[in-house]
């Protein structure tokens, strides 16, 4: 139960564009989680939709109630994840703030083992394990069996759809900068000691069909591009992971056909030319 509404010890922040039948199920995890931490607010923070994200997400201020958590609905008339994450922010009390993707379905001991994770004064980030659920594209879900074996998502905290951080590890900088890859900013404030993997996961969908990806990795290669031009500084703070010669073959014979999806998207990414518009993150 909520022992402090001035105050909660949680503030988890939702950026949310046109994710009108994503945020139900994200929020339906969510208020799922086992919890007895203290106070919870969430901040859903609807950026230039153009669909029904803003009342499905309003639909939920019963089941924040029946929890003792508090739920505001930011409705911002500018598309922006960086403006989104800046108003959140501007709105959050938390001593600790997570940042969840609307599409991201958390377990529901997730938010307990970061609060544990996150306790103190020492500066720290945490995140927990990555799962890929199965599309339903038949291309995207090849795609996604050869995804899986990315060192990425084994090695470190890789903290994609979903990070939090501690009031101090949140002091590290200020505004939300606009860039891409807003996560990858948020884990490489970090050294590698100082990021927290905890036990619990959270699913983390990739898109559907071979045109999706394309566009989807195209935006994540500007992404690394951009932040390595505008952060070099952070870099000294990625992770150590194997070379494609200890990971590649071996993954490519337990998932062959997945492994020619991943080449023909890298090959389409490469090959094409980007149109610079707005895609979903994944």
């Amino acid at each position: 139960m909520l022992t402090d509404h001035a105050r909660p010890s949680l503030s988890i922040i939702i950026p949310a564009h046109n994710e009108a039948g994503m945020i139900g199920p994200c929020l339906d995890a969510l208020f799922a989680s086992d919890w007895s931490d203290g106070g919870v607010e969430v901040i859903v923070v609807a950026n230039g939709c153009s669909d029904a994200t803003v009342p499905e997400a309003e639909a939920y201020a019963g089941a924040a109630q029946a929890r003792g958590w508090q739920l505001q609905v930011l409705d911002l008339v500018e598309g922006s994840k960086p403006g989104a994450l800046n108003a959140g922010e501007r709105t959050a009390t938390g001593d600790i703030r997570a940042y969840l993707d609307a599409d991201v379905q958390i377990d529901p001991r997730l938010l307990s083992a970061i609060s544990g994770a996150l306790a103190g004064d020492t500066p720290a980030y945490a995140s927990g394990r990555v799962q890929i659920p199965s599309p339903h594209n038949a291309f995207s879900r090849a795609y996604a069996r050869f995804y899986r074996k990315v060192p990425f998502f084994h090695h470190g905290v890789p903290g994609c759809g979903f990070f939090a951080m501690n009031r101090a590890g949140r002091a590290r900088w200020g505004d939300w900068p606009a860039i891409i890859s807003d996560d990858t900013f948020a884990r490489l404030n970090f050294a590698p000691a100082e990021r927290i993997a905890v036990k619990a996961g959270y699913c983390w969908p990739i898109v559907e069909g071979f045109g999706a990806l394309v566009k989807v990795r195209r935006r994540q290669d500007r992404g690394v591009r951009e932040f390595a031009e505008r952060y070099p500084a952070l870099l000294v703070n990625d992770d150590t992971r194997p070379g494609a010669c200890a990971w590649l073959p071996r993954a490519a014979l337990r998932a062959p056909v997945g492994f020619l999806a991943y080449v023909a998207v890298a090959i389409a990414v490469r090959t094409g030319k980007s149109s610079g518009e707005w895609t979903r993150g994944r």
